[in-house]
């Protein structure tokens, strides 16, 4: 569980999984409710737990790119799994909370 339990970890992987190579700043760009250095923080753990690749160009500026390796693509399941079951629960929030429950109170 430590390996995709950080905050943000599972984000990083789905924003993976919508693109397949990803620079800091389109993370910043997709995830735009968490800051760089949180960003970083969680690609580097990823890295070293080896669901994501880090590739570093030797170019002025330097240019890295981040990607999921074999091991993060068998998170996608999971992942989307997740995803969908968060989507279903706001759904479900929001059908609580819509306009016409609040009518069936009063």
């Amino acid at each position: 569980m430590s390996v995709i339990g950080g905050k943000y970890k599972i984000a990083i992987v789905w924003a993976l999984l919508q693109e397949p190579v990803l620079r800091l700043s389109e993370f910043e760009r997709m995830l735009p409710t968490i800051n760089q250095r949180m960003i970083i923080r969680q690609l580097r753990e990823l890295e070293q737990d080896q669901i994501v690749k880090r590739r570093v160009y030797p170019i002025v500026p330097p240019k890295v790119e981040y990607e999921l390796t074999e091991i993060g693509m068998d998170l996608a399941d999971i992942v989307q799994s997740i995803c969908q079951w968060g989507d279903q629960f706001w759904e479900e929030v929001a059908a609580k909370e819509s306009p016409d429950s609040l009518e069936e109170k009063a």
